[in-house]
């Protein structure tokens, strides 16, 4: 879907609440759909913050990416740390993630078997999947690496408290 045409969507979705597309929201709209990295609300205040336009409060932000998950705009992924991070998804193909527990990179991928099981899965239950959000955490290649090298050193320079 272009984006001229979420954006035209966006704005029906707001009328069916009886809300405008203020010049606030419409700066958070369009910065949450300028980039295809995954944002919390605070990053994007700050990018709001950072860059020139209209003055938009952080209540503001919260509110409009309310609206937004509300709306099946962008979703949120919940990645430990304690505040949801947010990705747009109109337009773009289903995918899962992966979260390093130790560096926190997102690593997005899809797999035609896990997704063959949840639908094999549902249809004996006779469940109906609207949508499903699949996230693996654990540790990034590169942090398992660095913690094996780590784990090296430590047992080669004999890591631990020194006896007298």
């Amino acid at each position: 879907m272009k984006h001229e045409a979420i954006r035209k969507s966006f704005e029906r979705f707001l009328r069916t609440r009886d809300l405008k597309l203020t010049s606030q929201r419409s700066r958070i709209f369009e910065r949450a759909f300028s980039t295809h990295e995954h944002f919390s609300a605070e990053t994007l205040y700050d990018w709001l913050r950072e860059e020139e336009g209209p003055k938009v409060s952080r209540a503001t932000v919260y509110r409009t990416l309310g609206l937004l998950l509300e709306g099946r705009f962008i979703q949120s992924l919940d990645v430990g740390r304690g505040e949801l991070v947010y990705e747009h998804v109109t337009g773009h193909a289903h995918h899962d993630h992966m979260v390093c527990l130790a560096c926190g990179k997102i690593e997005e991928f899809h797999d035609e078997r896990i997704e063959a099981l949840q639908a094999e899965a549902s249809a004996k239950r006779g469940f109906v999947v609207v949508s499903h959000a699949h996230r693996l955490v654990g540790y990034c290649r590169g942090c398992v690496r660095k913690a094996r090298r780590e784990d090296e050193e430590e047992q080669r320079f004999g890591g631990g408290a020194a006896t007298e």
